[in-house]
């Protein structure tokens, strides 16, 4: 029996790889400091899960959710009047999802047919090429270069794919690369979208996490609103990972076409699971400023460690990742993440797995404290690499 090629998306290997490792070093009871899945590591406030709670109480919660709520839909649009200072928003231009994850494939569907062209980025989210994928689109990977910061640079997209392409795939604040995007970058990228007829979708789920740069939407930009369409994740800010509380912002008839294909296979988010996400979005915001200090306080502790023991400084000026170029010339990301775990127990991503312009780095996730960073940065300094 033959399977359809779309299956071979995910680098399933190298993760397999990976975590076998992992379970020997454990097995020989050595210790281990994974930084190397984004998960965040503090608490969920206790506002959210008693909204948990308190909704699983209620019996009328337990029907089939076949839309999202008006007061969600509200909730959305004056968190986006809060947060970031964005006018004009409808509840129409408001659709849930079980994270960018499961988003991006529907947005994707609702925008290419097979055969059409999507601009993504190199290194990216591999959800961003395996949801274009899925759609049956073609990628066209625009690289993410130390020469431009790690930003779009939209002057290196030759003029005849620009004119095919159906849509761009941008995030910023950016996973694994870490750059935040600058107004000159979204002011390039809207004129781009708008001279070659394409929609920018926009994942954003990295807006709490900014350490230097501007934390914005993308709609803070004028004419974003007519080319394109963001994803607003509350999984990072308020800590409800495990819970996939998104929504795709924006263009109307984006949003509707998107919100068409869904309803198909899905039957809507839990009706206690809106009131967890209208809790968030209502919700104080002074538990996510420390929070994103802390992170900061992480980024600092692994960036200072790693250059002091020779490394060149990586990068990270937001989200929950440092992206950091291989030590002393080395190139093979695999290969040095997997002797990086058997010398030092130090867990991390390789650069390869997001994409070709990835290779030559390691991705390091700052979901451990400054002081167990600090051991890592130490177990690699004395390692032979």
């Amino acid at each position: 029996m033959q399977f359809s090629k779309r299956l071979d998306l995910f680098g399933d290997e190298v993760f397999a790889s990976l975590n076998q490792k992992r379970r020997e070093l454990e097995a020989a009871g050595r210790p281990v400091w994974d930084l190397s899945v984004g998960t965040p590591d503090f608490p969920t406030p206790d506002y959210i899960k008693k909204a948990l709670v308190d909704s699983c109480a209620d019996d009328a919660n337990w029907k089939y959710a076949l839309h999202d709520k008006d007061e969600l839909k509200q909730a959305v649009c004056d968190y986006y009047k809060r947060r970031f200072d964005v006018d004009g928003l409808e509840p129409d231009q408001v659709i849930s999802c079980r994270g960018t994850q499961e988003g991006m494939q529907y947005v994707c569907a609702a925008l290419a047919d097979p055969g059409d062209i999507a601009l993504i980025p190199d290194p990216c989210y591999p959800v961003f090429r395996a949801g274009t994928q899925l759609a049956g689109a073609t990628p066209y990977y625009y690289q993410l270069t130390a020469e431009h910061g790690f930003l779009p640079h939209v002057a290196d997209i030759p003029d005849d794919v620009a004119d095919k392409a159906k849509y761009m795939i941008v995030s910023l604040p950016a996973n694994p690369v870490g750059s935040v995007g600058t107004p000159e970058v979204y002011e390039e990228i809207i004129a781009f979208a708008k001279k070659h007829d394409i929609v920018i979708v926009h994942d954003n789920a990295y807006a709490d996490v900014v350490f230097e740069g501007v934390s914005s939407s993308f709609f803070n930009y004028p004419g974003a609103m007519d080319v394109g369409v963001e994803f607003l994740s509350l999984s990072k800010s308020f800590d409800v990972t495990g819970v996939r509380l998104s929504f795709l912002v924006g263009r109307k008839d984006i949003v509707q076409a998107t919100y068409k294909l869904r309803s198909q296979v899905d039957f809507g988010m839990f009706f206690a699971e809106q009131n967890v996400a209208i809790a968030c979005l209502k919700g104080p915001l002074d538990g996510v400023e420390r929070q994103r200090l802390a992170y900061k306080e992480r980024r600092d502790a692994l960036c200072d460690g790693l250059e002091a023991i020779g490394w060149e400084r990586p990068n990270c000026h937001g989200t929950l990742f440092v992206w950091a170029r291989l030590p002393h010339g080395r190139t093979d990301s695999l290969a040095f993440t997997l002797e990086l775990m058997e010398k030092t127990g130090v867990i991390v991503t390789p650069g390869a797995s997001f994409g070709p312009a990835g290779e030559g780095y390691v991705r390091f996730a700052l979901v451990l404290p400054p002081e167990k960073i600090k051991e890592a940065v130490a177990q690699i300094g004395k390692a032979d690499l």
